[in-house]
């Protein structure tokens, strides 16, 4: 694993890239593309608990149709 693919780099860019959006609407004048403060924080909360729900969700589900599925070309392993 290279430095730039660790998770602490890629929340440190992440960090440092809202910075200077932040900065650079500020400085320009241009309103913030950020929600205000607490309405902010609970569509993040809530955007973070869907995607985990749903991944945990789906994830636990075994494929119904897998037998049928198509592969690179896109021919179908059933028949119908």
């Amino acid at each position: 694993m290279t430095w730039a693919a660790t998770p602490r780099f890629k929340v440190a860019l992440g960090l440092v890239l809202g910075l200077v959006i932040g900065a650079l609407c500020r400085g320009l004048g241009i309103p913030s593309p950020a929600p205000s403060a607490i309405p902010g924080a609970l569509l993040v909360i809530a955007m973070t608990l869907g995607y985990t729900a749903a991944d945990w969700w789906l994830g636990s589900n075994e494929a119904k149709h897998r037998d049928k599925c198509g592969g690179p070309d896109g021919s179908v392993k059933g028949n119908g």
